[in-house]
């Protein structure tokens, strides 16, 4: 054996039988010698759609330091985030779908050798038609870029109607119908994916992972791999920034585990910035169609919503994203009867998933626009009309999305107010303009993503004799605060110092089940079981005191490190004597907490997808300066008032704020995932047209805006302490105000994102001809909508459940509720 190749590890004599498994003899820890890390790259496809004919590795196995060459028939166990879409396999088995397709994962003593022998891996390939648009995806049914469709490229068509829309619209003095066009974009995370898996000494796989979700590639990793999931370990390490980017399931991270079971050996994988954007995962291009009835006086009697969503190559969380571009638009205004069109189509990009605000950003975005079209026409100030409209508390909206605290009002007013946007509305001179927009978001997803009853989020607390206490959570820390959120709500609970707490989070084999750091649930879900367990602990504490002290429990206080009498606060224990008190009588002290959301009264058929414990309100006033002669666009100030119900930490919430305005601007002003098509010499294939940081462009700090942030406070019984969520809402109203803010400064509408010079000039032009000025989708394709699912709304009496469901789809239904 080489040094080089080898380090020696010391371990008491015992028998290794997992170790034995991997090199088929039987060894013993103190005979073992560790093989060292070796790398892993990935072979991806240059062509976005095409049959593969045959994979030879012979040249790339033949290269000095390759170690093993993986292709699609060592790993031919499909997979995927959502338990209706597992359409993805770790290389691909006999068809490719973008650019960027992983085929073969090469794996060398480095990673330099592992890139050379990438040329050396040899693919045939039999180019397919490429369809590089929603449109195309509608037109043609064939080639099918997944099997299981059923109907041609579609991968999920719903149209839910609650209510009569005829009478909604009949009761309208005035009807607007518009449309708008989202363009998709990157996540943009500083650091990029990577992973480490090592076999340990009983033979067991561990995976570390940059990733938002360590419960499902958990549980990803037991069925690709083929192994049961007590054998195998996954551990979150601290995320350079996730926003959704790694809430998947990627190709390396089970390529890297079985790649370490074939050789014994830690094999390490990180994904350049280029391989990033092949991942992507990111927000979803959405064109949107939008009519809305309202009265004279400014209430919406009816809306009619339709979505087209362009999924790329795979479905990751797709289902998802598309009900969730329509399900929130009813917890901002009251709209009584509302009618929801969507439609995902696959295409030969890479796959979209969750981006901070998961479907929502989109049809917010559009909304926000037509609510400013709106008060233009009836010649009300934007910001008293949304005020008038602005969804009641303790309500059900009309696709039965149950509503608690709404502080949205109060934000409109704050905002309203910092900015002084009644002295700046319509009265600032040309070229520069105020406008606003709101927005809800979920505080956490009121359902699995795999339908069961058990908790969404659990905690576990070790007392120590040394006064401290370890807090055990499966929750994920990506840059938002998680691991202080929990830390400081222990302490708060036990009246000790976040300081005195150690907290181990993210690893399956140690922590209790939390499903994971998307749809802003950390905060409410983790933290609710934080103070249960805490309290559990606080209690049996409680008991053991009270006798000692000699006074009855409801006078005992825990603060300041100690337990004491209210009525005489120098009688009284230490915490650690407390703790070590109680464990003499009790045995060794800990507790447990868990969480789990309350029922929906959502009971059709696709209402699993919007309830939430708790929803957050955020209204912002955006600023801008426009040069007419070159259309550029700046931001000088934006103003976000936020309901984030209790604000357990300023800083953090602050921070959130300010980081979801950055991302926002970047949306609204350049960011934009396109592609182009290589010349037909070069393939003609279908490739991303900005790969990198260098031309992706994304704001610096130059372009940062000032920010004044108001943090309203409406606590929130289902949240800890009254909390709810603030990492992704705060960043759905910049895009819309700042469109609506580009209209007041130069009297032209941009109804879609980026907001880019050319697209204000081309405005600018038509406004100059006298036309309309306005830069935009002009219509919206035909689409083979099936029957609607018809729901009553609450104004019309209904229950929650369909009326012209089939009996098949109710019982379903039914079951899956909670």
């Amino acid at each position: 054996m080489k040094g080089s190749e080898f380090q020696v590890v010391g371990h008491p004599r015992r028998r290794v039988d997992g170790r034995a498994k991997v090199t088929g003899k039987t060894v013993y820890a103190d005979d073992i010698v560790m093989p060292r890390m070796v790398w892993m790259k990935l072979l991806r496809s240059p062509h976005p759609h095409a049959k593969i004919l045959s994979i030879d590795p012979s040249r790339a196995l033949a290269h000095p330091g390759v170690m093993l060459v993986l292709t699609g028939k060592d790993l031919t166990i499909p997979y995927g985030i959502l338990p209706v879409s597992q359409d993805e396999h770790p290389l691909c088995q006999d068809k490719v779908r973008y650019v960027g397709d992983p085929v073969a994962a090469i794996v060398a003593r480095d990673e330099l050798t592992a890139f050379e022998a990438m040329d050396l891996v040899d693919v045939k390939y039999e180019p397919l038609r490429t369809f590089a648009e929603p449109e195309e995806s509608l037109q043609h049914d064939e080639p099918r870029i997944h099997d299981y469709c059923g109907q041609g490229n579609i991968h999920k068509l719903i149209n839910l109607q609650f209510g009569d829309m005829d009478k909604g619209f009949g009761e309208a003095d005035e009807i607007f119908e518009d449309r708008f066009f989202y363009q998709g974009n990157n996540h943009l995370a500083l650091e990029q994916h990577a992973s480490v898996a090592a076999v340990d000494l009983d033979g067991k796989v561990t995976l570390w992972s940059s990733t938002q979700t360590p419960h499902y590639v958990h549980r990803a990793l037991a069925k690709a791999l083929e192994i049961p999931a007590a054998h195998i370990r996954v551990i979150a390490t601290s995320n350079g920034g996730g926003f959704g980017a790694k809430s998947d399931i990627f190709h390396h991270e089970v390529c890297a585990a079985k790649a370490a079971l074939v050789l014994g050996r830690p094999v390490k994988v990180c994904m350049t910035r280029e391989e990033v954007f092949y991942c992507h995962r990111g927000r979803h291009p959405v064109l949107m169609e939008i009519k809305t009835g309202v009265k004279k006086t400014g209430e919406i009697t009816a809306m009619h919503l339709k979505t087209l969503v362009d999924g790329g190559g795979y479905g990751s969380y797709g289902v998802a994203s598309t009900f969730y571009t329509g399900a929130l638009q009813t917890v901002t205004y009251d709209v009584p009867r509302y009618h929801f069109q969507g439609c995902r189509v696959f295409t030969n990009k890479p796959p979209c998933g969750p981006k901070r605000g998961h479907g929502t950003p989109q049809p917010r975005f559009g909304q926000e626009i037509q609510l400013d079209k709106i008060a233009e026409r009836l010649e009300m100030d934007p910001a008293d009309l949304r005020l008038k409209i602005v969804a009641k508390p303790n309500t059900v909206t009309a696709n039965y999305m149950r509503i608690g605290t709404i502080g949205l009002a109060e934000c409109i007013r704050r905002v309203v107010d910092v900015s002084d946007w009644k002295k700046r509305f319509r009265k600032l001179p040309r070229g520069r303009g105020v406008g606003i927009a709101c927005a809800s978001y979920l505080s956490g997803a009121g359902l699995p993503i795999y339908w069961n009853k058990m908790p969404h989020s659990g905690v576990q607390l070790k007392l120590d004799r040394s006064g401290g206490v370890t807090a055990f959570c499966g929750c994920t820390e990506i840059g938002q605060g998680s691991d202080d959120v929990l830390v400081g709500l222990v302490a708060e609970v036990l009246g000790i110092e976040p300081f005195d707490i150690r907290a181990v989070t993210a690893d399956t084999d140690l922590t209790p089940v939390d499903l994971g750091s998307y749809s802003s649930r950390v905060t409410l879900m983790m933290g609710n079981a934080a103070i249960q367990a805490a309290e559990n602990a606080r209690d049996q504490i409680a008991g053991v005191i009270a006798k000692h002290l000699e006074i009855p429990r409801n006078r005992l206080v825990f603060a300041d490190r100690r337990v004491f009498d209210a009525e005489n606060p120098e009688h009284g224990v230490s915490f650690q004597e407390a703790v070590c008190l109680s464990e003499a009588k009790l045995g060794t002290i800990g507790a447990v907490g868990s969480y789990t959301p309350p029922p929906s009264p959502a009971r059709y058929k696709g209402g699993g997808v919007g309830p939430s414990p708790a929803y957050s309100y955020s209204a912002a006033v955006a600023e801008v300066e426009i040069d007419e002669e070159t259309g550029w666009i700046s931001v000088p100030k934006i103003w976000m008032a936020h309901d984030v119900g209790r604000s357990l930490n300023p800083t953090l919430v602050r921070g959130q704020v300010e980081g979801s305005v950055y991302m926002g601007l970047g949306e609204a002003l350049m960011e934009e995932q396109t592609f182009r098509r290589l010349p037909s010499r070069l393939s003609n294939a279908l490739v991303h047209k900005f790969p990198s940081i260098l031309e992706y462009k994304s704001p610096t700090t130059h372009d940062m805006c000032d920010v004044v942030t108001e943090i309203i406070e409406d606590p929130d019984p289902n949240g800890p302490f009254g909390a709810k969520e603030v990492g992704q809402g705060p960043l759905l109203p910049i895009m819309p105000a700042v469109c609506n803010a580009v209209f007041d400064a130069v009297g032209v509408r941009i109804d879609e994102v980026p907001v880019t010079p050319e697209k204000v000039l081309k405005a600018l032009d038509l406004q100059r001809r006298g036309k309309e000025g306005r830069y935009g989708p002009e219509k919206f394709p035909d689409v083979p909508w099936p029957n609607p699912s018809v729901i009553p709304p609450p104004i019309e009496g209904g229950d929650g459940s369909a009326i012209d469901q089939p009996d098949s789809a109710k019982k379903k239904a039914k079951v899956n509720q909670p």
